[in-house]
């Protein structure tokens, strides 16, 4: 996968930088949360080489699979994506349903979470482990050190969630933390429990807020309210230290007597209504739940999990059901994938499946669903014979997960129980037969023929050999690249890309080139070429020459912040210019006194098919030459 194309290639189907108002990813997916939803292309996604599937609840996910950190990286690296979402869209917002909000908030503040918990959880079950194995004892200084690395976490949980919280409403998240502090203040603590406190006569409740979730969610949110309210009465002058006094002095006297105690005993309520659902059918509970998940997952509707697994294990040190049912279909969707792999015989969708069964043997089941189960009615049922099955015995041996992870082969130590040494064992009955289930299953129920996948493939596949010559001459046409000269296109100095002050740049992720400290500002095409795109914060422009080259001139640094002001436009996208013709006016002047590096990078998005040759000395004019590109061979391409 050429991870940088892929990225330009989504980037500009979800409507492009400017559209991006934030930019996260899990194990599998990039989540965009978009400024318009309506203006991305999902059908266009789906096309996209490395792209297996593409889910919009709440936020736009698209579906990567193991490459997503990558492609992940390549993306941040595109203009106004450096900081992991556009610095200011503009535009009004989409509507989107009050679920849609929702889904969104609850993956903005849980899904953070999850490396922290996981980490210490599974931290956690290993010294279990070691210790039940009589390799440490739990009276050991060293274990007592370690055994504390996960007890901090859940001790000091609630401050977690209020930078979480504080960072998806973007409230200050150190003034969040602040007023969340008092409800694990161990000083304050102690004096609510004995002898009692009372704010303006009002009794605190004491409620052990140590690893709880809720309280500090609904803190967060009332001192959004604050913030926002005294931000908008304050005196600029005072706002800095006024602001966060009076929403702290406001928020948690409220915390304390009300907030906290609503949220302590809504999590019990939420928390409890689950376990009465698991208590009430038991294991058919657990069954369904694991049959559901592949639907689930695929919509990106697992998450309201989060919440009641991370406040359950948090406060029982347990969680008997989601955990367990993840387990079941984890491993269902790896034995589904290992049966197809063994009847199919496509290359592509057995390359696929392989690749996809061992990432679910570890716990990570997208590539699975999307890359074959949701495509394959023969593969869903597979999955959902093996989940049934798994799921029932772990229901019905009481199995539950001590850590709040992927359950997978890796992880497999989050069912240890020092209690019941039968957990593991009964957690691992499940895993096989989960996994030999739904193994057997697909290789009894697989068939090429009536396979949406195979079929697709060759679909795909058919024309273009029908067509191959045509084909590979339009290929080789759109690609080829001739030796050119590029002229600069700005009077000022020239200096190495490797001096730029941004590491992007320097480092030659986006390509080759040089950079110019203009002196006048006006920017000149480089070359006969045709403008692919102006940005829509106008501070960048990228070209595609007649002789092949792909140039991106990128006025400043960090500039897409000043969404357009000092810019002014001279040319449209797809427009022919020739060397030397006017395509931008700057305002050098406004940018700096902005607080912003003048510094303009003129990279050759595609050097890796050129040799460059600096041709200009510390100064240059505007059309002065700059840089020569001579083609490299295959063999020099290969090795670039």
């Amino acid at each position: 996968m050429d991870y940088d194309k892929t990225a330009a290639a989504i980037l500009d189907q979800v409507g492009g930088a400017s559209n991006v108002g934030a930019l996260e990813h899990c194990s599998t997916r990039l989540r965009f949360t978009l400024v318009d939803g309506g203006k991305a292309d999902v059908d266009a996604l789906k096309k996209i080489p490395g792209v297996m599937g593409v889910v919009s609840a709440g936020q736009l996910q698209v579906v990567i699979g193991n490459n997503v950190v990558e492609v992940y990286q390549a993306l941040r690296k595109l203009p106004g994506l450096t900081g992991g979402g556009a610095a200011a869209a503009s535009g009004p917002k989409a509507k989107r349903s009050w679920g849609a909000v929702l889904v969104d908030f609850i993956v903005g503040v849980f899904q953070p979470l999850i490396p922290a918990i996981a980490g210490a959880g599974v931290l956690k079950s290993l010294l279990l482990l070691v210790s039940s194995l009589g390799w440490m004892s739990t009276k050991s200084d060293t274990y007592v050190v370690l055994s504390s690395i996960a007890d901090a976490t859940f001790f000091f949980l609630p401050l977690m969630v209020a930078g979480t919280t504080a960072t998806k409403l973007g409230v200050n998240r150190l003034v969040a933390i602040a007023a969340c502090a008092p409800l694990v203040l161990p000083s304050l603590t102690a004096l609510i429990k004995e002898p009692g406190l009372s704010v303006f006569g009002i009794l605190i409740t004491n409620v052990p807020y140590n690893s709880q979730v809720f309280p500090s969610l609904l803190i967060v949110l009332f001192l959004a309210v604050m913030e926002r309210f005294w931000t908008r009465v304050s005196p600029k002058p005072i706002r800095i230290f006024f602001v966060p006094m009076m929403s702290l002095l406001i928020t948690v006297p409220v915390g304390l007597v009300a907030l906290g105690p609503l949220g302590y005993n809504l999590g019990l309520v939420f928390t409890g209504a689950i376990l009465w659902v698991f208590s009430t059918f038991g294991w058919v509970a657990t069954m369904l739940l694991a049959m559901a998940l592949p639907f689930l997952v695929s919509l990106g509707m697992h998450k309201p999990f989060l919440p009641y697994a991370i406040n359950q294990y948090s406060t029982t040190g347990a969680e008997p059901l989601y955990l367990p049912a993840s387990l079941a279909h984890n491993i269902a969707e790896s034995g589904t994938m290992f049966g197809v792999a063994v009847r199919t015989k496509n290359g592509d969708v057995r390359s696929t499946a392989v690749s996809a069964g061992i990432s679910a043997l570890f716990g990570i089941t997208e590539p699975a669903l999307y890359g074959v189960t949701i495509q394959n009615k023969r593969a869903l049922w597979s999955v959902l014979i093996g989940a049934g099955l798994g799921g029932a015995y772990v229901g019905l041996t009481h199995v539950s997960g001590f850590a709040v992870v992927g359950p997978g082969l890796a992880s497999m130590s989050m069912f240890i129980d020092p209690t019941n040494p039968m957990n593991i064992v009964n957690a691992f009955i499940g895993f096989g037969i989960a996994f030999v289930a739904s193994l057997a299953a697909s290789l009894l129920f697989w068939k090429d023929s009536d396979s949406a996948s195979v079929e697709a493939i060759q679909e795909r596949t058919a024309p273009q050999a029908h067509s191959a010559p045509q084909a590979s001459e339009t290929a080789a046409a759109a690609t080829d690249v001739a030796d050119s000269e590029l002229v600069s296109p700005l009077t000022g100095t020239v200096i190495p890309l490797s001096q730029v002050p941004d590491a992007v740049f320097a480092g030659g992720a986006l390509g080759d080139g040089v950079a110019i400290v203009p002196s006048v500002g006006v920017v000149h095409a480089p070359a006969d070429a045709t403008v692919v795109t102006v940005f829509e914060s106008k501070h960048a422009i990228t070209l595609r020459a007649d002789s092949g080259a792909e140039i991106l001139i990128h006025v400043g640094l960090d500039t897409v912040k000043l969404q357009g002001a000092p810019f002014e436009p001279l040319v449209v996208n797809d427009q022919h210019v020739t060397a030397g013709e006017p395509l931008l006016k700057v305002d050098l002047e406004a940018i700096k006194q902005a607080g912003y590096d003048i510094t303009t990078p003129v990279v050759v998005l595609n050097s890796a098919r050129y040799g460059l040759t600096p041709l200009a000395d510390a100064e240059v004019e505007a059309g002065g030459a700059l840089l020569a590109l001579t083609v490299k061979g295959e063999a020099d391409v290969a090795l670039s």
